[in-house]
């Protein structure tokens, strides 16, 4: 990854009262949020360049892996995201 600041995604931690809906096939994506998933998908993949640079010996200390000591009870439910699958059911929306 490059020395250039990178714009960040920020959380502010209020969470919507009204119940989310099912995802939907038909379902339109906001350019915003297409953006967030472009730049969520793009620093992943910087990311992961890094490590197989680093895992093949090219470069040391690029990535590090971060460990909670305590892991926080509220995220035992949570689930990773496939962003590969994500960019690809968002384009494929946007075709059809």
């Amino acid at each position: 990854m490059t020395s250039s600041p990178v714009s960040r995604v920020v959380y502010n931690g209020k969470r919507n009262s009204s119940p989310r809906s099912p995802p939907n096939s038909s379902e339109i994506f906001t350019p915003a949020h297409e953006e967030n998933v472009r730049f969520i998908y793009e620093a992943w993949q910087g990311v992961e360049r890094d490590l197989r640079s680093q895992i093949s010996g090219n470069e040391r200390g690029l990535v590090e892996e971060y460990v909670e000591k305590v892991p926080n009870p509220s995220l035992k439910t949570f689930k990773p995201i496939d962003l590969s699958d994500l960019k690809r059911r968002t384009q494929d929306a946007k075709k059809s």
